[in-house]
C-alpha cells in the first residue's frame, strides 16, 4: 500500500481503515493468544494511535472523535469531525479463528460523507467511495427474516419481534461485521437497542447508505452524529422494502 492517501475523503477513509486493519492482522501474528487480554489491549492502543496519528498528519483541520479517547468540545462546533472505532469487536479479535471484527472509519460533515469498513480477517474494506452494490434478495419468497445478533447478549427486543414476524437469528461479533453482513446480503436486517455510541456505526452506516439500505434509530428518526454525548443507543439497517414492516412490529 502507498504510504499517500488518496486525496478524496472517501478513498482516504478507504485507506486509513485498510491501514490499521493491516497493522492489527500482523499484530495477531506477532503475539499470538496466548494472552488474548493483552492482545485486545494492545490492538484497541496501537489502532488508535495510528489512526489519530495519520489523521493529524493528512487532516490538520479536522477533529476526532475515537472510542479510545480522542474528543473535545471543539468537535461540536467543528465542520468536518472523523468518527473512530479503531477496533470493533474487541472480544473477538482476541479469540483465534474469529474474523468478525472491524475498523470503523467516517467523516461528518453536516451528515455522514464518507466512510469505510475494514473487516481484516476476511480480506476485506466497504467504502463509501466505491459503495457495494445492492444486496441479492433472498432466494425463496416467505422465508424468514435473517437477522443479525449478538452472539453473546442478543438484546430482548428480538424476542419481542420473533412473536410477531418470522426471523432466524445469525450470531456475529462486532456491530461493524453485522451491518457489513446486512450490506453483503448474509442477513437482512440488524436491530439493536442494548446500547451503543457514535463509533460503532457511523462507518457502517455510511457504506449502507450510500448501498441504498436503509438506516434510523428503532422509533424510525434519523440517526443524529457528533451530538454533545455521543451516546446512540439504538438502529436498525435493512433494505428499505422491509423497513416500514420492521419498523412497525419494533414499535407496536
Amino acid at each position: 500500500m502507498t504510504d499517500l492517501p488518496p486525496a478524496t475523503d472517501g478513498g482516504f477513509a478507504r485507506w486509513l481503515a485498510q491501514r490499521a486493519g493491516d497493522m492489527l492482522l500482523k499484530l495477531r501474528e506477532e503475539m499470538g493468544y496466548a494472552d488474548p487480554d493483552k492482545l485486545r489491549k494492545a490492538g484497541d492502543r496501537l489502532s488508535h494511535e495510528l489512526l489519530v496519528e495519520q489523521l493529524e498528519r493528512w487532516r490538520p483541520a479536522d477533529a476526532i472523535l475515537s472510542e479510545e479517547g480522542a474528543d473535545s468540545a471543539a468537535r461540536l462546533s467543528a465542520e468536518r469531525v472523523w468518527i473512530v472505532d479503531p477496533l470493533d469487536g474487541t472480544r473477538e479479535f482476541g479469540e483465534e479463528g474469529r474474523a468478525d471484527w472491524a475498523v470503523h472509519v467516517a467523516l461528518y460533515a453536516g451528515r455522514l460523507t464518507a466512510g469505510a469498513v475494514a473487516l481484516p480477517a476476511q480480506h476485506c474494506v466497504l467504502g463509501t467511495d466505491a459503495p457495494p452494490p445492492f444486496p441479492p434478495m433472498p432466494g425463496v419468497q416467505g422465508e424468514p427474516i435473517r437477522m443479525a445478533a449478538s452472539r453473546t447478549r442478543p438484546p430482548a427486543l428480538l424476542s419481542a419481534l420473533a412473536e410477531k414476524l418470522p426471523i432466524e437469528l445469525v450470531p456475529m461479533g462486532s456491530a461493524g461485521a453485522k451491518i457489513a453482513a446486512v450490506i453483503d446480503g448474509a442477513v437482512d436486517a440488524y436491530v439493536h437497542a442494548g446500547g451503543q455510541y457514535e463509533w460503532d456505526s457511523a462507518a457502517p452506516v455510511a457504506v449502507a447508505l450510500a448501498t441504498g439500505l436503509h438506516a434510523s434509530r428503532i422509533d424510525g428518526t434519523t440517526l443524529e452524529y457528533n451530538q454533545p454525548d455521543p451516546r446512540l443507543p439504538d438502529l436498525v439497517v435493512c433494505r428499505k422494502a422491509l423497513a416500514p414492516s420492521l419498523l412497525t412490529a419494533i414499535n407496536s
